[in-house]
């Protein structure tokens, strides 16, 4: 018997693994500052619930921020009531949905193939780069593509007619597409009614819920995106509602200002970021007649090609857009694993091999670029771009011992790789799952704190040390940095307006910082130059008395 069979075949055992494994989620999460743009956006949104103390509007800087809708933040606001307003507090509530997607892959897998499925999905999900990153990250998107992806099980069940009350699956369908909507926005019932009409055009209409499964798939959802419109409209009008739909229509319409991308993109980045299971998927996600429970591979199938067309289509292109090709991929990967332990399908040698070359290539990118970027001379002398020179020049040294995650990630490639070539998939999968779970452990703490102090350090020190000062910041780059860290307060309608601050009669100091090749504001005699660090400029202007 399999380690992976000892598990499995005790429930209690299973989900004591599940949450042990989990515990990579949680550990470091609040060891670096957020990062610019979405981690600061979200918390600082959350951070000003709970400083104006309403709830149900959307802030950034105190002004109402409508491209997105508040439930994620609702999450960020009860975590950082618990534990303080910080970058541990903004995370934890995608740790926490770490374990949940680990716990919930298990428990569907055991309910309708196997308990050793069940982990077996699990440990491929987890093993992954890019999906087990993002629990560590404070963006919206776990939690949105969690509530699609129950929304479309629970309507999977539906059309198998899975259960003895249908209705009850409508509903719960409904619900779960409702809260994606109040997540993230409509994209989210895009998601599913998209996969849903491909689904069925492939079965070629042979299958559809009834009307009353219909209405009470609407009924549930409406419910929960009924409540929210009904108490935003009480409190603040239709307007910020107005914004919003218009701001989700111009998403897809018009490319985000540095983020046009090719269409090719997102095949890369689930490509690439979501090695290993993206190579083991390769052999199922082609073929057609594959018979399954619910026809769940055909659901996945249809679920994963959707979103990844749909967002190589739209003009902007965002690498965590396709991240709800995460879910239906591991399936897909997970079922060719647990056939080949089943004996009615073999892993194909060149599987074998792209798995070698893809994990040896991200190894050498682990290894090197830490090399590369301690010899700041040669990369100094490549590179024309000021605020790139300065962010470098100021940089923390880079050291041999950056690189050790990548020698980690190197050795269980290996040690996997040996493990796949023998047969043993059970400690193939497992040496992977502890290669990743290692190896993105040890990049926190020695590569991330470097590239924050390089890409946002003296930015966000500076923040730091004027927090609670009674003064007005102004950034002349995107960013939402200095509402977080300095800790702003609603200021005056002037305070948001650059002119005023620059030249107007200001009632307390103004601090203005600007990349450093920005020179703007040295005509400005007013305007004191404070410092000069990294690839940023600090200004300051005080009021005449």
């Amino acid at each position: 018997m399999s380690i992976i069979d000892s598990i499995a075949s005790n429930r209690k055992y299973a989900y004591a693994f599940l949450i042990f494994l989990s515990a990579f989620f949680f550990i470091g999460i609040g060891h670096i500052h957020l990062f610019d743009w979405d981690e600061i956006n979200f918390a600082e949104s959350a951070r000003e619930m709970i400083e104006s103390g309403d709830y149900l509007r959307v802030q950034i800087n105190y002004l109402p921020f409508w491209e997105k809708p508040p439930f994620f933040f609702w999450l960020q606001v009860a975590s950082m009531k618990v534990f303080g307003i910080g970058d541990f507090a903004a995370r934890l509530p995608n740790a926490l949905f770490g374990l949940i997607y680990l716990l919930t892959f298990y428990t569907i897998g055991k309910r309708h193939f196997s308990a050793k499925f069940g982990l077996i999905w699990a440990l491929v999900f987890f093993a992954s780069l890019l999906p087990h990153l993002y629990f560590k990250s404070g963006i919206i998107d776990p939690v949105f593509n969690f509530f699609i992806f129950l929304s479309i099980y629970f309507m999977i069940r539906v059309l198998a007619k899975d259960g003895e009350s249908i209705w009850k699956l409508a509903l719960f369908a409904g619900i779960f597409s409702g809260l994606s909507v109040i997540t993230k926005g409509p994209v989210g019932f895009l998601l599913l009614g998209l996969t849903f009409t491909v689904y069925v055009i492939v079965k070629r209409f042979r299958v559809f819920p009834s009307l009353l499964n219909i209405l009470v798939f609407l009924a549930g959802m409406f419910l929960i995106i009924g409540c929210w419109i009904s108490l935003e409209v009480y409190q603040n009008g239709f307007e910020i509602i107005s914004q919003f739909i218009e701001y989700q229509i111009e998403l897809f319409r018009t490319p985000v200002a540095g983020h046009e991308q090719p269409f090719y993109y997102h095949f890369i980045v689930v490509g690439l970021g979501c090695f290993p299971m993206s190579v083991f998927a390769l052999p199922y996600l082609f073929r057609k007649r594959e018979a399954t429970a619910l026809d769940f591979k055909t659901w996945m199938l249809v679920l994963f090609w959707v979103v990844l067309i749909l967002f190589s289509i739209t003009t902007t292109k965002i690498i965590h857009y396709s991240s709800m090709t995460y879910a239906p991929l591991s399936f897909i990967a997970a079922l060719v694993i647990y056939r080949a332990f089943k004996g009615e399908f073999v892993i194909k040698k060149y599987i074998s091999l792209i798995f070698l070359v893809i994990g040896l290539i991200v190894s050498a990118v682990m290894i090197v670029l830490p090399l590369l970027l301690s010899e700041k001379s040669w990369l100094l002398s490549k590179i024309d771009d000021p605020f790139v020179i300065g962010s470098i020049e100021s940089s923390q040294a880079w050291t041999a011992i950056d690189s050790l995650g990548g020698f980690v990630f190197l050795i269980f490639l290996i040690a996997s790789f040996v493990f796949l070539r023998k047969g043993k998939l059970g400690n193939m999968i497992l040496m992977s799952a502890a290669g990743t779970g290692l190896t993105l452990l040890i990049i926190l703490y020695t590569v991330m704190p470097k590239v924050d102090s390089m890409t946002q350090g003296p930015v966000i020190s500076f923040y730091e040390e004027i927090a609670g000062e009674d003064c007005y910041i102004e950034t002349y780059y995107k960013s939402y940095a200095p509402y977080f860290y300095a800790r702003t307060t609603s200021g005056s309608e002037q305070s948001h307006n650059r002119a005023w601050l620059v030249e107007g009669e200001i009632d307390k100091p103004v601090y203005m910082i600007t990349q450093i090749s920005n020179l703007g504001l040295e005509s400005y005699p007013e305007i004191k130059l404070i410092k000069v660090e990294g690839g940023f400029r600090f200004y300051r202007r005080d009021p005449i008395k």
